[in-house]
């Protein structure tokens, strides 16, 4: 189960990646228009969903990876108990709020998709379509923190949290 997960973080990574490159494609090919002549269609629109997909598809993989910014000036002077018990409610608090946005995102796509809006761009595009990613990646983010969680109420360090102490012990 555990392979699976990772396979999971490390597409959702991937994924992120790839609409990086989407953006960097997308703005090459303005450039090379606009010298010679000719537009490309919604770019902007396109560049824009991109750009909504690669965050928050990135952000299960960066949580994984220790990359998310977090104030451990004090969080590393806590003893192991009372820095479990602090890990344990934060991550408590940002899984129900997840929670919340998983819903509130999946149930935007799904009002996108019954309505059938589309945007008001020069190509008219479904909105569920960009807006799926959005909400898997933030789908993706909560199960990432839901495994976080499991691993501090059985005593075991996040994989966040072994990166923070690996780049503690790099700074002394």
């Amino acid at each position: 189960m555990s392979h699976i997960k990772e396979k999971c973080y490390q597409c959702s990574g991937l994924l992120a990646g790839f609409f990086i490159v989407a953006i960097t494609l997308l703005l090459i090919a303005q450039i090379v228009g606009r010298l010679f002549g000719f537009i490309v269609p919604s770019a902007e629109d396109f560049a824009g969903y991109s750009l909504a997909a690669s965050t928050f598809l990135g952000l299960a993989y960066t949580f994984r990876e220790g990359g998310h910014i977090r104030v451990t000036l004090l969080i590393q002077r806590f003893s192991p108990l009372p820095r479990r018990i602090q890990e344990g409610v934060i991550l408590s608090l940002a899984f129900f709020l997840l929670c919340f946005l998983s819903y509130s995102c999946s149930y935007m796509v799904y009002e996108s998709y019954i309505y059938e809006e589309v945007s008001y761009g020069y190509i008219p595009v479904p909105l569920w379509i960009p807006q799926i990613p959005v909400a898997l990646g933030v789908i993706a983010l909560n199960l990432a923190i839901l495994d976080a969680w499991i691993m501090v109420i059985r005593g075991q360090k996040p994989s966040y949290s072994e990166q923070e102490d690996a780049l503690s012990l790099e700074e002394i």
